[in-house]
């Protein structure tokens, strides 16, 4: 193993004296990873801008059966093969009556495949009645059909989308089954709940300050046992600072003294009136998401392959917000793997993961696809031989943001993740180390998921050397094209 700090570069034809050395420190290699282009010559660009090979592909006729729908809110539009019939594009209600009455025309007219696009929530039950009578539903992007100018009707839309669809241009949106989508539907449903609780805690803070009690200043979360138990003293009509200071739990570093001082208020009707409504919309979205939870494990339970259970481990306790059921085994009987020895990812984010996305990520070609699709990969956007920009896609992907919450909390993390995310921030700044970070956690998921492994953790220290051995790699291949070669100093060797 290599430990020495500075290497010597010499020039190939120079004798074994060394003449021309120039010493390098190792730990500036970091630096070096990707030379501007100014500094190569010629003949070492050739290999890295060799343009990629791609097949030509002619316009051929992929789902001769395929159909258009413009989705509205009131009606669809939709729009068959000219040669089936006399009326090739008709108008349908949205009752459920008419959207019964399009899959029907539909499979008369023998189509197989359809394409749609909305905005909003139209588009979900004709995606689903269609879908039950046998069609091939494709939810597609509305920007990949609107670089045509002159179509400004719902008419000429669904037939635009008809054509389109017919050579195979347009590719559909990822839904996973129904199950899953059923899942999906109460695990978004829980975190609206999860998100008006935290706005009445927001209100409670706010009639606090108002009143001029600073408890919010003494102790951490105004929701916790001793927040909620001085909350609920002080709307049942207590009003007795040192009486309030004694609901302190052991495990709140403030003194009672100092609690009781900051609990010295004005104490006025109104806003007294207005802590208890946001405390009784706080207890009532505490008693929905208990309903909800309850219900994603009625619905997880019948997807278990297997009855296995995962040691316990004091490490992975459980998350503020998590669900109240156990649910680390109930993901691992699930998909067989436990997603949580990921750095980063807690039961939360494997939770968030596994309902938007499913087990079955065949819909995606490899892992780059899947990272392309959640929107972590780096921008492409060249014209003329210059980059213009490298952002990432901005996309309101669920996963994609809850990864990115995962990788936030890296930053203290001794994993080789966490030290990944330190040199992403170290070069890139925080806010590109997130998404990179966030990209590589996508990967180790598709490739969990679809392989079925485990997840083999590696430590700070290996990952630096392996970080260090890929780096003089690299030193040595450049070194190489240059005419150079890389040698350890000799003081350092012995």
């Amino acid at each position: 193993m290599l430990s020495a700090r500075g290497l010597s570069v010499v020039k190939d034809n120079v004798s074994d004296i060394g003449e021309s050395v120039v010493d390098i420190p190792l730990e500036r290699m970091s630096k070096t990873t990707y030379p501007s282009w100014r500094d190569i010559v010629n003949y070492a660009k050739e290999g890295s801008m060799a343009p990629r090979k791609r097949k030509f592909q002619e316009m051929t006729v992929k789902h001769p059966n395929a159909a258009g729908i413009d989705i509205g809110s009131a009606s669809h539009f939709v729009a068959v093969r000219p040669d089936r019939g006399e009326d090739t594009v008709r108008e349908f209600g949205c009752f459920t009556e008419d959207l019964e009455a399009m899959a029907r025309w539909l499979l008369e007219c023998g189509v197989d495949v359809v394409a749609m696009e909305s905005t909003g929530v139209y588009w979900i039950a004709p995606y689903e009645i269609l879908e039950s009578h046998g069609l091939k539903v494709h939810l597609v992007n509305a920007r990949h059909v609107k670089n045509v100018s002159g179509r400004k009707s719902d008419v000429l839309d669904c037939q635009w989308l008809q054509q389109l669809m017919t050579f195979g241009l347009l590719r559909g949106a990822f839904r996973p089954e129904g199950d899953i989508c059923a899942l999906r539907a109460v695990s978004r449903q829980r975190d609206a709940l999860l998100r008006e609780q935290a706005r009445q805690v927001q209100r409670m803070q706010k009639a606090l300050t108002q009143m001029n009690v600073q408890l919010t200043n003494v102790i951490t979360d105004i929701a916790g046992k001793t927040g909620q138990d001085i909350i609920r003293a002080i709307v049942a009509g207590e009003r007795a600072p040192e009486k309030l200071a004694k609901l302190r739990n052991y495990r709140i570093h403030a003194s009672e003294e100092k609690i009781a001082k900051s609990l010295e208020g004005n104490w006025r009707e109104e806003h007294v009136f207005c802590l208890g409504q946001a405390l009784a919309l706080f207890d009532t979205y505490q008693k929905l998401i208990a309903e909800a939870d309850t219900k994603l494990e009625e619905l997880i339970k019948p997807m278990r392959r297997s009855e296995k259970m995962l040691p316990p481990n004091k490490k992975k306790g459980r998350g503020k917000n998590a669900p109240s059921f156990d649910v680390l085994n109930m993901l691992y009987q699930w998909i067989g793997v436990d997603l949580t020895r990921i750095g980063g990812i807690d039961v939360t984010t494997a939770l968030k993961v596994v309902v938007e996305l499913g087990t079955d990520l065949s819909k995606f070609k490899n892992a780059k696809h899947f990272a392309s699709w959640l929107g972590l990969c780096p921008g492409t956007k060249i014209s003329g031989g210059k980059k213009l920009s490298g952002a990432s896609k901005r996309l309101p992907n669920r996963v994609a943001q809850a990864l990115k919450l995962a990788a936030q909390g890296l930053w203290r993390s001794h994993c080789a993740l966490g030290a990944y995310y330190r040199r992403m921030a170290a070069r890139l700044g925080a806010g590109k180390a997130i998404t990179a970070t966030a990209h590589k956690l996508s990967r180790l998921i598709f490739a969990m998921l679809t392989k079925g492994e485990d997840y083999v953790e590696r430590t700070q220290h290996q990952y630096e050397e392996a970080f260090r051995n890929r780096s003089l790699a690299n030193l040595k291949r450049r070194a190489k094209a240059l005419g150079y070669r890389v040698e350890l100093i000799q003081s350092e060797a012995a």
